[in-house]
């Protein structure tokens, strides 16, 4: 079990191994801005450019593609290093690109100094995802602002529009300005 775990293939023809290199910045950067732009200023900054992309998405190959107030909308197109052991996209992929969006679309009304975190998320895989899925395309919906909590919902479709999976999710509202 040991060759096994650590790659070996004890004459297993397992083919070549693939790799995959993850580069990121310093995510401090990002947060130090947050604190200080608007939600909606903040993602434009990251969608264009200006700041970097989370580590998270780097990791994942996953792009913050659209955002306005109220919406968040990131693009990815999975590769087999996402795959689970049955030959599909492991479900944490779809629901980190969930957990993504609507987060993303709840900070989009944040004012500065006003942070969110996740309560919860509730994602339903609808169809399965494979590297021949191709991009696909998670869409987060603001859909009730609050003080403390904050409710958003998620499509994640294909690039022909097929719905794959859809998510709830509700999120802590942190002001951040009263802390001392």
């Amino acid at each position: 079990m040991a060759d096994e775990e650590s790659g070996g293939s004890k004459g297993t023809d397992w083919g070549s191994p693939r790799s995959k290199t993850v580069t990121w910045y310093d995510p401090m950067v990002n947060a130090t801005a947050a604190s200080t732009l608007s939600g909606l200023e903040f993602l434009y900054a990251v969608r264009d450019g200006a700041l970097p992309r989370p580590p998270i998405a780097q990791l994942m190959g996953f792009t913050l593609v659209e955002v306005a107030p109220g919406l968040a909308v990131f693009e990815c197109i999975p590769d087999e290093s996402v795959y689970n052991p049955i030959g599909v996209v492991h479900g944490g992929l779809v629901s980190t690109l969930t957990d993504s969006a609507a987060g993303c679309a709840v900070q989009s009304s944040l004012e500065a100094g006003v942070a969110y975190t996740t309560i919860d998320i509730n994602v339903t895989f609808l169809r399965p995802v494979t590297k021949d899925t191709g991009l696909i395309r998670a869409t987060g919906r603001l859909t009730k602002p609050g003080r403390r909590v904050a409710y958003a919902t998620v499509e994640v479709t294909d690039g022909a529009g097929k719905l794959l999976a859809q998510a709830t999710s509700s999120c802590l509202i942190m002001d951040t300005r009263d802390s001392g």
